[in-house]
């Protein structure tokens, strides 16, 4: 009986590699699925370049929070959607071009003081910071989740551009960032086509509230994109976000003027509009005083707003669509 127990235990074994092997000769001809790679931990590692210098990622990011509009911006323009944005508590902020290709995600509450905990609970593997804001707490952010620090507040086209190819990087999409960028200036193209030759007025857009007037020259982003199109900026400064006087804006001579106001919201033109020196400026002369979407013309940069920026000045200048 031992005898045979033992014949029976041999087979069985036999019987079990046999099954074995042959599981590992079908995988070999392609018959059965094989590991995934990222499972596996076989993901390529990036190193993506920022404002503070070199960031590791291992394989693509799914997970990503955005602290400034600008990086939602970027994302949505390569059809991503990211699950926690920094919108200082309103999705609202949001311009509807952008809204309209990014899904539901969690508010991360103000973009000027980072919640720390809020991020951390999104479980992101990606953080997208601005260095202005941001610099000072990357430490912190770095320990939640691989983190790149870009330009964003104060950015002109051309750093907004750089901050598009670093996210393009991240990504792991630098073939679908040229194919966008090329349907951009295509896009730019086509809004210079509708400008008269000869147009030489000066252009200034301003944020405008209680606390002042804010010129957005051609270091700023709006002022950039206008003068990408061939508009001439009426204010030259190194700064980007100048607060002028009264004063200074009758000297500056504007010919049109792209104001970003709050509707009803109370500002510094109420009490301007009084001065007689109001009446000097040539925009306000020639009624060449446009109010238009701070949301669109301030918080959001990128892409799909320099577009949108772009179209709006021409049907504002114009009349004609974009």
């Amino acid at each position: 009986m031992k005898r045979q127990a033992w014949i029976y235990l041999f087979l069985s074994l036999f019987i079990v590699l046999a099954g074995c092997g042959k599981s590992v000769d079908t995988n070999a001809k392609g018959g059965a699925a094989p590991a995934d790679p990222a499972k596996a931990g076989n993901q390529e590692v990036r190193t993506v370049k920022h404002e503070l210098g070199e960031t590791k990622l291992q394989g693509v990011p799914k997970r990503i929070v955005a602290l400034e509009f600008s990086f939602v911006d970027a994302l949505a323009t390569f059809g991503v959607s990211p699950v926690g944005v920094a919108d200082d508590g309103d999705a609202n902020n949001i311009i509807e071009p952008i809204k309209q290709k990014i899904q539901k995600y969690t508010s991360l509450g103000s973009r000027y003081e980072v919640n720390f905990e809020l991020i951390a609970s999104v479980k992101p593997d990606l953080i997208i910071a601005d260095v202005s804001r941001h610099k000072e707490v990357y430490g912190k952010l770095e320990q939640i989740a691989p983190t790149i620090e870009l330009k964003s507040l104060g950015s002109d086209y051309n750093e907004n551009m750089a901050s598009f190819h670093a996210i393009a990087d991240a990504l792991g999409m630098k073939a679908e960032a040229e194919k966008r960028l090329k349907e951009h200036q295509a896009a730019l193209e086509q809004l210079k086509k509708q400008i008269p030759a000869g147009e030489k007025r000066t252009v200034l857009p301003a944020v405008v509230t209680a606390a002042g007037f804010f010129a957005h020259t051609s270091k700023a982003y709006a002022g950039s994109v206008l003068e990408q199109l061939g508009l001439k900026d009426a204010i030259q400064s190194n700064d980007a976000y100048p607060k002028i006087t009264l004063e200074q804006l009758v000297s500056a001579n504007p010919e049109v003027l792209f104001l970003m106001v709050n509707a009803g919201e109370k500002t510094v033109l109420d009490e301007w509009k009084k001065n007689p020196l109001w009446s000097q400026i040539p925009a306000v002369k020639n009624g060449q005083i446009y109010e238009v979407d701070r949301k669109m013309w301030s918080l959001s940069r990128g892409l799909i707003s320099a577009e949108t920026i772009g179209g709006n000045a021409i049907q504002l200048l114009y009349g004609q669509k974009k």
